[in-house]
């Protein structure tokens, strides 16, 4: 069969460098870092003091009372898709509402409610008074349910888990949804809100976060010699998915067209990416494929890049093996560097820093880069600490999850 044509028309994100996409994407450019001491709990008592924060958010002047239905992912969830609805200028009224889905991608879903209510029952007296809401916060597809009900979306609708590949995995089925013809457009992204006790206190004693408390917005180091960990982040980021006819139709502002995305598995550890990134070498073979491109017409790629020894070689080594020489003519960065790592959001965060890349011919830097690494290849361009003007015609985008999860997008001007 012949697939359909699948184009960006609507784009949203609340991050920690902005509430809204146009400030997050200001502030990306700029190269400004979100982290801050964490203000979310006490964590004067944690080896990990700080973290990147989404900044002057109250879901109850957004929500009302409806903000305590839903834990902070979900809430994050359906401000990042209502601005990209927003962006899409969609008219549900005329639109066949059953077909038009949401599929939506979390690593780990409600930890904050979880956390509090077991807490709540233990140092209580045994007597179990658990919130009615306690389990509709928790799950990891709710806010897709939410963000379906809250604007009457009736087409495929559910939840993504790939630990921090999650929402790149949810754009990836959302994609193939509409090229197969089982949507018109899909409302896809992700979100995360793991900054509480023990999302912090989790990846702490596994040693993945960075512990620079001295100085939170240098911090996250992607490439350095001196890196020490990710800097953990939160927030949400949103894509509206549409079949191409069907945009030019209603005549929608289009960004670009997504035209590839594929998923693999290291197959290898639980945690520690393969040393020599089989995993990650083949997810950009396979997106190159599906997207019938070769390596050389890619321009930019926003690499997982999270700032942790293993995982920034291994992903270097990767890129070489699938672009070989092409490898020196790219650009590469790590947003990172300056958002944290916003585990299953960050997928789509970095999807629309791709897009608008392609659309105003910036690439964004990697940050706080100090010290450089023997062990990375010096001529490759790394993007950093300052934005470079390119034109991109074709962007590609890079997550990587614990258990090995590999997923690549790409993304194409028309």
């Amino acid at each position: 069969m012949e697939l359909k044509r699948v184009v960006v028309t609507g784009l949203g994100a609340i991050s920690p460098l902005g509430n809204n996409l146009a400030d997050t994407w200001q502030a990306l450019v700029a190269g400004v870092s979100g982290a801050a001491p964490i203000t979310h709990f006490d964590a004067t008592k944690f080896k990990a003091t700080f973290a990147c924060e989404v900044k002057n958010f109250d879901g109850n002047k957004i929500f009302g009372k409806d903000a305590r239905k839903m834990d902070l992912f979900t809430q994050y969830a359906i401000v990042a898709a209502d601005e990209a609805i927003n962006d899409a200028a969609f008219n549900f009224d005329n639109e066949d509402k059953s077909r038009i889905g949401v599929i939506w991608g979390t690593g780990i879903g409600g930890i904050k409610t979880y956390f509090d209510e077991a807490k709540e029952f233990v140092l209580g007296d045994g007597t179990p008074r658990f919130s009615p809401f306690f389990i509709p916060k928790i799950i990891a597809d709710i806010a897709p349910g939410h963000i379906s009900i809250r604007h009457g979306l009736g087409g495929p609708n559910f939840g993504t888990v790939s630990a921090c590949a999650s929402s790149t995995t949810a754009l990836c089925v959302a994609f193939d949804l509409i090229r197969l013809g089982r949507a018109t457009a899909v409302v896809s992204g992700g979100s995360e809100a793991p900054i509480t006790v023990s999302g912090v206190g989790g990846f702490t004693s596994m040693k993945a976060l960075s512990t620079r408390n001295d100085d939170p917005k240098t911090a996250s180091r992607p490439f350095d010699k001196d890196r020490d960990g990710f800097v953990i982040g939160e927030g949400g980021a949103c894509l509206v998915l549409e079949e191409y006819d069907h945009a030019v139709k209603r005549g929608a502002h289009i960004y670009c067209e997504l035209v590839g995305g594929a998923h693999s598995a290291d197959a290898y550890h639980i945690t520690a990416p393969h040393p020599q990134g089989d995993g990650a070498a083949r997810v950009m073979v396979d997106a190159l494929r599906d997207a019938d491109l070769k390596p050389e017409d890619i321009d930019y790629i926003n690499v997982h890049g999270t700032s942790t020894p293993l995982g920034d070689k291994g992903e270097l080594i990767a890129i070489g093996k699938v672009f070989n020489d092409h490898a020196y003519k790219l650009n590469i960065s790590s947003t990172k560097s300056m958002t944290g790592h916003l585990l299953g959001a960050t997928g789509a965060l970095e999807a629309i820093a791709c897009v608008k890349s392609i659309e105003n011919g910036i690439i964004p830097p990697t940050i706080n880069h100090f010290t450089d690494d023997p062990d990375i290849d010096p001529k490759l361009n790394l993007t950093f600490n300052e934005a470079q003007q390119r034109q991109v015609k074709a962007a590609m985008s890079n997550t990587f999850g614990f258990g090995g999860h590999n997923g690549t997008l790409i993304f194409k001007a028309l």
